[in-house]
């Protein structure tokens, strides 16, 4: 990393540093979308000229992005300007002292398997090895995993979201009882090895998940790909059936 990008990067975690901002910062990513100044104010508790102010130095220290877009969905005279809208900015901050570069590493490891054609023996072997990484993701997360007595009903489907936060991937709960994972911790290495990373992601989730919920999973992991989430999803165990299901829970 140059000078220039490590100045960047710690400018960009000392942003974080001022309450209001860092509100601000947590209040756009939790919703996991295009947030306006007014929605902004209202969610992190703050004026909106407090708010437009931080999330203008939140946008120049490179955590966010703005753009512009009508609200009301009008066009031509009498719509109104575009209103300022902000979402997390896709780089990542990663600063280390002394400087490592572990990323690289894990892109060394990673074109290594690729160029086994998916055929070699660590290839065939990495599924197994990434389930029981996360079984023993889930104990050191959740260190009385499988051992006490089971969590019930919602408390065990919160039991995992929180496990799944602790691990980065900011887990989100919908109406229909699936669990959106909005980061990937694998983003970098997912766009140039997908198949690969994707796969590996699946099978340590799959571990993870099995893991905090011996008494019986009420989610299992699945591969699905959308736009600006993790390639995993975690459904409600049964199909549809379980959907059905966890919908007349959520009512």
């Amino acid at each position: 990393m140059t000078r220039r990008g490590l100045a960047r990067q710690i400018a960009g975690i000392a942003a974080l540093e001022e309450p209001a901002r860092r509100a601000l910062y947590d209040y756009v990513v939790e919703r996991g979308g295009a947030v306006s100044r007014d929605q902004a104010a209202a969610g992190a508790h703050v004026s909106r000229a407090l708010a437009a102010f931080h999330l203008d130095r939140l946008v120049d220290a490179g955590l966010l992005v703005a753009s512009f877009r009508r609200l009301t969905g009008r066009t031509g005279p009498g719509a109104g300007r575009p209103a300022k809208l902000y979402s997390r900015a896709p780089e990542q901050l990663d600063v280390t002292f002394p400087p490592r570069s572990y990323g690289l590493a894990a892109e060394l490891f990673a074109q290594a398997l690729d160029a086994a054609g998916g055929h070699g023996p660590a290839v065939q072997k990495l599924p197994q090895l990434a389930g029981a990484l996360g079984k023993q993701l889930a104990r050191r997360t959740a260190p009385d995993a499988g051992t006490a007595a089971p969590a019930r009903g919602s408390a065990r489907t919160r039991d995992l979201l929180a496990a799944l936060a602790a691990l980065g991937y900011e887990p989100v709960r919908r109406p229909n009882g699936e669990v959106r994972l909005r980061n990937c911790p694998f983003h970098a290495l997912t766009e140039r090895h997908k198949a690969l990373v994707c796969g590996a992601n699946l099978a340590l989730l799959r571990g993870f998940v099995s893991e905090l919920q011996r008494a019986g999973p009420r989610l299992e992991a699945a591969l699905d790909s959308q736009p600006g989430l993790c390639c995993v999803v975690l459904r409600p165990a049964g199909g549809s059936r379980g959907r059905r299901a966890a919908r007349r829970r959520a009512r």
